[in-house]
């Protein structure tokens, strides 16, 4: 499939309205790979991410596969045009006790209004990765949000 980017200057907005999304930044994720269609997030294991068993939690787990998809959706919108998800369903696999958690978000199939993504989430340790979760995104190009 031929993921093209509808704005010229579709890393850039993706970059700086990743920057500015506070809950990520609340978080500790890091951008770490973008390309047309394709995301993936890092976050780093620390107390504050964690349930009680010292897990991460699937609220952390969940909000990086979301903020994954979601970006590798707004990677091909076209200039002026924002992302807000509209339905997603996420599977949790495995518990993840690893030091870093990856959410690899990448587009399935792209829209003009909706686009449909997926986004797996791996635990990344010395010499292991662990598939934590998976989920499909339905994201929704909205006119007119500053991104």
């Amino acid at each position: 499939m031929n993921l093209e980017p509808r704005d010229p200057d579709w890393e850039n907005r993706v970059r700086t309205s990743f920057a500015s999304q506070k809950f990520m930044v609340h978080l500790g994720a890091e951008l770490v790979h973008l390309s047309p269609g394709a995301v993936d997030l890092e976050l780093k294991l620390c107390p504050e991410l964690t349930q009680q068993h010292g897990f991460f939690h699937a609220g952390a787990t969940s909000s990086i596969a979301d903020s994954a998809a979601g970006y590798a959706a707004l990677s091909l919108f076209a200039e002026g045009f924002g992302v807000l998800t509209s339905e997603y369903k996420i599977n949790l696999l495995n518990p993840a006790r690893q030091p870093v958690l990856i959410a690899r978000g990448r587009v399935v199939k792209p829209g003009r209004t909706l686009t449909i993504a997926k986004a797996d989430v791996y635990g990344l340790g010395d010499a292991e990765q662990v598939h934590v979760a998976t989920g499909l995104f339905t994201l929704m190009s909205v006119s007119g949000m500053k991104d």
